[in-house]
């Protein structure tokens, strides 16, 4: 379970994140605690696993030009090809699926013809074919939730 600060600092900052020079110091104020403590509690719930990262989320096709991408990667290829398109400085993150596209990623870049070049080059590196799979119609799915009222389940006897 979280400290009343971890669930504050989790909760009170999952949208309208500070865009500001220092947004840390402004929520170590509020929050009554140091920068640094701010800061160090962040790192900390991102090695438990509580926070996967911290950053935008810009709404598709509104900079640049994006697609998910798939690939059939034999199984004792997997690891060596998801760490090969991990390197790419516009792969968001890949992940593995069980299906026959076991390899599943994000591709950014600056237009249309950047992201052709990156996926035409992950092909040729990977000696695998790359399906594009890009967005036709977009849905806002808002991931955030109360951190304040997750407790453990309690049984009640009658």
């Amino acid at each position: 379970m979280y400290s009343h600060l971890e669930q504050r600092l989790l909760n009170e900052w999952q949208r309208e994140f500070p865009l500001e020079p220092k947004p840390y110091a402004l929520m170590a104020e509020k929050l009554g605690m140091s920068e640094s403590d701010v800061i160090g509690m962040l790192n900390e719930l991102k090695e438990q696993g509580a926070i996967s990262r911290i950053g935008a989320v810009v709404k598709p096709g509104s900079i640049g030009a994006s697609t998910l991408a798939a690939m059939a990667v034999p199984q004792q290829q997997l690891e060596k090809v998801a760490d090969r398109i991990s390197a790419y400085p516009e792969v968001n993150h890949n992940y593995e699926r069980d299906h026959r596209f076991n390899l599943w990623f994000v591709v950014t870049a600056p237009d249309e013809d950047a992201l052709t070049r990156v996926l035409d080059t992950i092909e040729h590196e990977c000696e695998l074919p790359v399906m594009s799979l890009p967005m036709i119609d977009s849905y806002h799915i808002d991931l955030g939730f109360d951190l304040r009222f997750s407790s453990p389940v309690l049984e009640v006897q009658a």
